[in-house]
């Protein structure tokens, strides 16, 4: 298997970008057959679905192999699990896994960095500011089936993390971005969109921030997993759909912000 496999990049002549890099569920051989781990367990961590959201760009990025496998969105150092206080308590292998593995896994990850930075330079060149939408979602009946879920207050169903460097000429974009899919008929409602309460984003759009200081904004775009039951995979249509088309009803405004940025920087 070569490294290109375990992620897909559409290319497209826009100045939104779209990321998925947790949707993937595949392992390679030589790491599921060390996984103490089963489909479900993974599948529980997993951002299913959220390949789907991506559609709504012409440029899209998506991860196609686990992040129990390798993580994209986490450091370099931190990008495999090895013990379970890096996955949530869990036991994620039947032996620690020893260098062969895990340097291949590695050897993936500065391949898909390598390969996202000449994606966004070219859109740079194309239109000097450029947006990511980094999609994830996230688990919150963490106690277990039928308990109760995590209380609300603290867990918005739509997380933006701004917290990865993003520069303050940013900003009216991300309250427009915010202020749009707070409005959005939300399937005969509004959704509950905050910023930096549960999630403050990850390795990937802080990577975005460091390397195009003057031309990238990446918004981490944390979904609750509302539109899903977390604990056996089963879709919700209806809201997956919904939250799609919350989605692309903030391309025009985001367009706009961008315009506005480029008349003045």
């Amino acid at each position: 298997m070569t490294q290109q496999a375990i992620w897909k990049i559409t290319k497209g002549q826009s100045p939104i970008v779209t990321a998925a890099i947790h949707d993937g569920h595949q392992v390679r051989e030589e790491v599921s057959e060390n996984l103490a781990l089963t489909e479900a367990e993974r599948l529980r961590e997993e951002d299913p679905f959220t390949g789907l959201w991506t559609e709504i760009a012409e440029t899209r990025i998506i991860g196609l192999h686990s992040r129990f496998e390798v993580d994209l969105n986490r450091p370099r150092e931190k990008a495999v699990y090895i013990k379970p206080a890096d996955a949530w308590g869990l036991q994620v292998w039947k032996e620690p896994p020893d260098a062969g593995p895990i340097g291949r896994s590695l050897a993936a990850y500065d391949t898909f960095y390598t390969e996202v930075q000449t994606v966004l330079a070219d859109v740079t060149r194309d239109f000097k500011h450029f947006v990511v939408f980094d999609l994830h979602s996230y688990n919150h009946r963490r106690d277990g089936v039928g308990l109760p879920p995590a209380d609300p207050a603290g867990n918005p169903e739509v997380n933006i993390g701004t917290g990865t460097g993003i520069d303050e000429k940013w900003c009216p974009l991300i309250r427009r971005f915010i202020e749009d899919l707070r409005n959005f008929d939300f399937l005969g409602r509004h959704l509950d969109v905050r910023e930096n309460v549960k999630f403050r984003g990850g390795q990937f759009s802080r990577w975005v921030h460091e390397s195009f200081p003057n031309s990238g904004c990446a918004l981490a775009i944390e979904f609750k997993k509302f539109f899903m039951d977390e604990w056996t995979g089963e879709p919700d249509r209806a809201n997956i759909y919904a939250i799609q088309q919350a989605l692309k009803s903030t391309l025009p405004g985001v367009l706009t912000e961008l315009d506005k940025l480029r008349e003045i920087c």
